[in-house]
Formats: C-alpha cells, sequence, structure tokens
C-alpha cells in the first residue's frame, strides 16, 4: 500500500509541475508559485520516506515490516 501511495506522490509532484507551468505561460504567477511550492513539499516527503534511516531501512520499509 504504501509503495502506492508513493507512486502517487511523485505523479502529483510532475502533474502539479505541469500545471505550474501552463498556468505560468496562463501569466497566473501566483498560481504557479503556489504549486510549485506544494510539488517541492510533496517530493520532500517522498525523499523523506525513502531515504534510509540509521537502520539503513526506509521508513516505507519499516512500515511494511510492520503489517
Amino acid at each position: 500500500m504504501g509503495d502506492i501511495a508513493l507512486s502517487i506522490l511523485v505523479l502529483g509532484v510532475l502533474a502539479m509541475c505541469f500545471g505550474a507551468w501552463l498556468a505560468y505561460k496562463r501569466r497566473d504567477t501566483k498560481r504557479a508559485v503556489l504549486m510549485l511550492v506544494l510539488a517541492l513539499v510533496m517530493a520532500a516527503n517522498v525523499a523523506i520516506w525513502t531515504m534510509p534511516g540509521p537502520a539503513e531501512q526506509s521508513l516505507a520499509q519499516a512500515a511494511r515490516e510492520a503489517d
């Protein structure tokens, strides 16, 4: 289940970047910047969940083993 959530987050990051580009083309810079900020937050969440910790295990792997 966690893998699916991370995959959806990555797709969301790509969609937000594309939407920001479209908003910027329409000269809606405020919306474009907000979408890019959201994409950065989502990418940071993916990075946090996939980076290995001190036990050489990522948070996603630890959650999988807890089930």
